[in-house]
């Protein structure tokens, strides 16, 4: 990308909103007049069309009753794997390979469980230091069920500097003792992108498998998981997906696992026209539809289907472009405007290893999200000292961006956050 002119003024970011040919999705949103949305990448806003699909739904329960099962516009029998085709472009794979079904901390429970396989020296799971919590204790979970330690058997990659993990670590942590590695693709604090595609082809080198939990990428970047050999990969639907709050999750399964029974089954992995058998031998869906265990929370999926016509409509590729756009004014306006305020951007400058949040640190950054809070401006505050600003594409504006860091700013000189208690709230 063409790096971007800077200037300051609010003139310009007007000017930019003009131009943006993404501008006419945020009408497509829920916003609230006079507030500025920038926590997209924990939850992501309400569309009209996610709405109208919800209401679909419960119309198709109204009037159909069972039926609604095989019976209208969208059945309910198929419709996770109608919406994984839907999603599969978003991440680079063929329909087979995506389904919608459970939450991204079950989903990594059934991943793990079938491709974790302790065999002679090889033994032991790689993580890193810097993940989600969420999938650690997955890792550990999973490894007390097998009679390991975690102490022992779950390696985590240490950060240098505590923000970022270098991939040149992770490589020299695969060991002849590593049997299974699982990376988060964008971390959740920083916003670094690892290299997906590098990390896979140096862990397939050694004859390890390799997955990610993409939560803070699927939506806000492309992805090629098929062209990359990804083994598997997880993901929420509500952050960057607008899926609404708890949306059903999804998972990818590399076709060539399609052979391996999951390791958690139940009666939704079945093939669909054995399902109704009732038999108590499995008979495996022969896709990524295998991976689907109890019955899918229709409600929690249906605001999906409208989510994902957006996505459609607007294109990955130039989402991506105008998010990196979004984050690096961000960037550059905080730079000119907030300079001796005690800010530190702690998120990679370079595009590449950018996500889609912007990551601050401060001393009082708990103080600080609660002015912003309180002046409209919705951040999301991460321990001990982080601010994430996440600039959506699909509905924030240059404009928004202007308007955010003003405020900070004026909240900075003003002092407005010391009249808050430097406590957190229970939901940061």
């Amino acid at each position: 990308m063409a790096a971007q002119h800077f200037d300051p003024s609010r003139e310009w970011a007007i000017e930019r909103d003009k131009q943006d040919e993404l501008a006419s999705f945020r009408s497509q949103f829920y916003l609230k007049e006079g507030a500025i949305y920038l926590d997209g990448n924990s939850l992501g806003l309400l569309s009209k069309k996610a709405e109208q699909s919800l209401l679909a739904l419960l119309d198709s329960w109204k009037e159909h009753g069972i039926n609604g099962w095989t019976e209208g516009d969208e059945p309910w029998f198929f419709l996770s794997e109608r919406l994984g085709k839907k999603m599969a472009p978003l991440v680079g794979a063929s329909p087979e390979e995506v389904i919608v079904t459970g939450s991204t901390t079950t989903n990594l429970h059934q991943v793990v469980a079938t491709f974790y396989q302790p065999a002679g020296n090889r033994t032991k799971i790689l993580a890193d230091e810097l993940n989600f919590p969420s999938d650690i204790y997955v890792l550990q979970s999973q490894l007390r069920l097998r009679g390991y330690d975690p102490q022992e058997h779950l390696v985590r990659v240490k950060s240098r500097d505590g923000r970022l993990i270098e991939e040149e670590d992770i490589i020299a942590a695969m060991t002849d003792e590593i049997a299974l590695v699982v990376l988060p693709s964008v971390y959740y604090r920083s916003g670094q992108i690892l290299d997906m595609r590098r990390l896979t082809q140096e862990a397939h080198q050694r004859g390890i498998l390799i997955g990610f939990d993409c939560c803070h990428s699927v939506g806000a970047m492309p992805h090629e998981f098929a062209e990359w050999d990804v083994d598997f990969a997880v993901w929420c639907n509500y952050k960057y997906l607008n899926a609404g709050p708890g949306g059903v999750a999804s998972l990818y399964i590399n076709r060539k696992h399609f052979h391996r029974l999951p390791g958690l089954t139940g009666w939704f992995s079945s093939r669909k026209d054995k399902q109704f058998d009732m038999e108590h031998q499995l008979t495996p869906a022969e896709d990524a539809g295998a991976y689907q265990m109890g019955t899918p929370h229709l409600l929690s999926i249906a605001p999906l289907i409208g989510s994902l016509e957006l996505f459609a409509e607007a294109g990955i590729d130039r989402l991506r472009e105008k998010s990196l756009q979004l984050t690096r004014y961000m960037m550059d306006l905080i730079d000119h405007e907030l300079q001796g305020m005690g800010f530190t951007i702690g998120n990679p400058l370079e595009d590449k290893r950018r996500g889609g949040h912007v990551y601050l640190e401060h001393d009082e950054a708990i103080r600080i999200c609660k002015a912003l809070k309180e002046n409209g401006v919705t951040p999301d505050f991460r321990a001990p000292n982080g601010i994430r600003l996440a600039p959506v594409a699909l509905y924030n504006s240059f404009e928004d961006v202007w308007n955010a860091v003003q405020i900070l700013k004026k909240i900075m000189k003003e002092e407005q956050y010391k009249k808050f208690k430097n406590t957190r709230e229970v939901v940061a």
